[in-house]
């Protein structure tokens, strides 16, 4: 299995871990909302009644408060205050809270009632949290709560009792302006929370992948420290057993096992000196290195070129010699993706072109293939944005490229670069992925 289909196995467990299969609310936060909720309904009930004389159903508000007072003290002691509701229960619960709110209304002046406005609340928290069944089913129940409303409630509280009536075209306004308000700020509070549950996944998804990488770094470096350790209790045993060959008389009983001891002596330090002398496990350990072989190191990761060429094309200020960089994880993750698109999407050859100066490091990776498609270049590297050309899946097709891109610029940018993608323009046909950092993120101090 290669490092493409290990990165991708990574990246689905972790997004699998952080897959809604519970709500995004915890029973506190319904029950606190509601209490500041009934506190309002409460005192504007008082107020109404009392501080302005308006005459309205007093009993039968009071009661319908208290309704979801007994709701909410039941969920209080019957549910921990930590504990994450599910889907079904919140939905449950906000679609309670419209009813109760509208039943309010009803005996309150119905859509005439300013505080109509109110019942948006519950279809919004739904459509930032729940899955869309859930929200479309609490919008569903709004806006049939609204349609009542708008033909069916008691007089707005006024004095003398009745003597404030809207016209019925102007109530039937207020219903469709509600609803209108209803299904923007639901919808908008979907798409935000739609972005931003992606935007997460793709980031547990991106540190899933750094730290794959840093395990490996840190093997190797125990790889190489283990060989480094073994060698010389392994010389020793080895020099022994030929000691006892020499010492043994030719039918000896001791003799066979004298060789099979050399024998495992020497085959354990082969395993050792093919385990120190892979260039992986060897530099894996090295905290600096020369820019070029860094390079070389993000190229010999994907060693199955095809018929397609990888061509370096390295410069750096005269008489400055050899830039060392420190060795990163993330720069060899991020550039290894970026490099890795290109040789998949190249016709014959990609360029790595890397120059620097005192202010600034820049390698620009470049193909000779389609390009990018031209409708989500300005979105490319954004979380599930994948690009694909026009037509049959071939060779000459750029897709699947969302979320790498992601992960591989977001590394890339938390190693201090910035990143920008193009297509080139006229004979030269291909895409480009430039990656400049200030000299001081990726230098080596000396």
């Amino acid at each position: 299995m290669n490092n493409a289909s290990k990165d991708q196995e990574i990246i689905a467990a972790a997004i699998a871990i952080n897959a809604p299969f519970v709500g995004r609310l915890r029973s506190r936060t319904l029950v606190s909302s509601r209490w500041f909720a009934l506190i309002g309904q409460f005192i504007t009930v008082l107020v109404v009644h009392f501080g302005f004389n308006f005459e309205l159903p007093l009993l039968a508000c009071l009661l319908t408060i208290a309704a979801n007072i007994t709701l909410n003290i039941i969920i209080t002691v019957g549910l921990p205050p930590q504990r994450l509701v599910r889907q079904w229960e919140a939905a449950a619960q906000l679609t309670f809270d419209v009813l109760q709110l509208a039943l309010l209304l009803y005996l309150t002046g119905g859509i005439a009632n300013p505080f109509c406005l109110l019942l948006i609340a519950p279809a919004t928290i739904a459509a930032s949290t729940l899955q869309p069944r859930w929200t479309l089913s609490i919008v569903g129940v709004t806006i049939l709560s609204v349609g009542v409303l708008a033909l069916y409630s008691y007089p707005l509280p006024w004095n003398p009792p009745g003597g404030f009536m809207l016209p019925a075209l102007y109530q039937f306004a207020m219903a469709f302006a509600i609803i209108i308000g209803l299904l923007f700020t639901a919808s908008y509070a979907w798409r935000v929370s739609l972005e931003e549950s992606q935007l997460a996944d793709a980031l547990i998804a991106t540190q899933e992948v750094l730290a794959r990488e840093q395990r490996l770094a840190a093997l190797g470096g125990l790889a190489a420290a283990a060989a480094h350790e073994l060698g010389t209790p392994l010389a020793t045993i080895q020099v022994t057993a030929k000691e006892m060959l020499r010492s043994l008389p030719p039918k000896s009983l001791d003799l066979e096992d004298a060789e099979l001891i050399l024998s495992q002596a020497q085959r354990c330090r082969e395993i050792l000196r093919n385990l120190t002398n892979q260039k992986e496990i060897s530099e894996s350990v090295t905290e600096t290195l020369p820019f070029g072989q860094l390079l070389e190191e993000v190229a010999e990761r994907h060693p199955d070129l095809g018929h397609k060429a990888v061509l370096f094309d390295i410069q750096g200020p005269e008489g400055k010699g050899e830039l060392m960089v420190i060795r990163k994880p993330a720069i060899l993750y991020g550039l290894g993706n970026m490099l890795e698109n290109a040789i998949q999407y190249a016709n014959q050859a990609v360029t790595v072109s890397a120059k620097w100066d005192e202010r600034s490091v820049r390698v620009t990776i470049s193909d000779d293939g389609p390009g990018f498609d031209e409708v989500v270049l300005d979105r490319l590297g954004e979380p599930y944005v994948t690009t694909s050309l026009q037509g049959p899946i071939n060779t000459n097709s750029r897709e699947g490229m969302g979320l790498g891109f992601f992960i591989a610029k977001t590394l890339l940018e938390r190693s201090g670069a910035q990143v920008s993608f193009w297509n080139n323009t006229g004979a030269s046909r291909g895409a480009v992925v430039q990656t400049v950092w200030p000299f001081s993120a990726i230098a080596a101090k000396s």
